[in-house]
């Protein structure tokens, strides 16, 4: 499938692919995004090349097929917490979650923002994320990618980096497994010495110096540079058409 030219793909369209990449040779599992482009992304996973991963609504119901964003899916099944628990407890969910702050060590923030004893602003809580760390696969979707929410150390642990995983002990770490963060500048990983944060691709139009700039810690920069990919023609019909029809994800990720 041949892929398109630059000028006629915008920013968030490849940031939909490249969250779609991140459900790539998934399997049989549970897909859990937050924000609309994870939403977006993962269910162009499950028209292409991931087929068998399971989409919700992120309460109760498991789709039957897989809707636009404008639609309400039809249900074909019931998903109650304690089926929920049981599929996190056994490694097979991928959540991608948003977050206010994300450091080099993947420790992942949306608890509060300032002085621990006193912060100065409250978000949305922990809710899950630890559990979510350190029982399955779990990917970070930063829309503003910034000094902001890139920094050297979060205010706050929400969801668990490896090497705080690794301190806490065996039962932390065995399936510990921060996979990758997608911003609107580029892809990311912790491959890097120590499990830090390394670049794995720059989406086009934007270079590495934006991305050092835009980062409040030392990321790791490999000597080649890789271009994030494309969607080709038929994920970009998919997202255009069929997903997103209109054009909701321009609101997460403006070109």
């Amino acid at each position: 499938m041949s892929e398109v030219t630059m000028p006629q793909v915008t920013r968030a369209e490849i940031a939909v692919t490249a969250c779609s990449d991140l459900f790539r040779g998934q399997g049989d599992i549970l897909a859990s995004p937050a924000g609309i482009i994870p939403t977006i992304g993962a269910r162009l996973a499950a028209l292409t090349h991931a087929p068998d991963l399971m989409l919700s609504d992120g309460e109760s119901t498991i789709y039957a097929g897989v809707p636009s964003l404008e639609h309400q899916g039809v249900p074909g099944g019931f998903l109650p917490y304690r089926e929920l628990f049981e599929l996190i407890a056994a490694g097979k969910r991928h959540v991608v979650m948003g977050g206010a702050q994300i450091d080099r060590e993947g420790n992942h923030n949306f608890s509060a923002i300032g002085e621990h004893t006193k912060p100065h602003r409250q978000l949305l809580g922990s809710r899950a994320a630890a559990a979510n760390t350190i029982n399955h696969r779990t990917s970070y979707w930063i829309p503003k990618h910034s000094r902001r929410s890139m920094v050297q150390q979060v205010d706050f642990v929400t969801g668990v980096g490896r090497t705080r995983a690794e301190h806490a002990g065996k039962g932390a770490a065995r399936f510990h497994q921060v996979h990758q963060v997608v911003s609107n500048l580029g892809v990311f990983d912790f491959n890097g010495p120590g499990h830090t944060m390394s670049l794995v691709s720059i989406h086009p139009g934007v270079s590495v110096e934006e991305v050092i700039e835009s980062t409040g810690f030392d990321l790791n920069i490999p000597d080649a540079v890789q271009s994030t990919r494309l969607p080709n023609r038929q994920e970009l019909q998919l997202i255009r058409e069929v997903l997103d029809p209109l054009h909701r994800r321009e609101q997460e990720v403006r070109s």
